[in-house]
């Protein structure tokens, strides 16, 4: 089980994020979530706040990368194992960052991931 933390989620059915929760609950994976909004997807608590989740493997981020400024920090301190950049989220500047703190980062889609058994 790989804990996940949505950054950017969302409860547009439409949004990527959306189907991203979804897929990582069907697939059986933990997941808390971070939006601009607070609501429930696929029985997932999204909240506004910043909350220090124990136990985070993997950030999928759907931020792109102006909005990611204000959560490198926040990233930084879950010390999660890997931050996933989906399309439209690629941020040289953040491969840095996470580089020199030893956090594995990938280029790539989640749902991607999750339908060839790669994730």
């Amino acid at each position: 089980m790989k804990k996940t933390l949505v950054i950017g989620a969302s409860l547009n059915p439409s949004r990527y994020s959306f189907m991203a929760i979804n897929r990582l609950i069907a697939k059986g994976q933990p997941v808390v979530a971070v939006g601009l909004r607070e609501g429930v997807v696929a029985g997932v608590a999204i909240t506004k706040e910043k909350e220090q989740f124990k136990g985070i493997h993997t950030v999928t981020l759907y931020l792109n990368s102006k909005r990611q400024v204000d959560y490198y920090e926040y990233i930084l301190s879950l010390k999660p194992n890997r931050v996933i950049f989906n399309p439209g989220t690629e941020n040289p500047e953040f491969y840095k960052i996470l580089r020199e703190n030893k956090i594995d980062y990938e280029a790539a889609c989640t749902l991607v991931l999750l339908s060839t058994g790669q994730y």
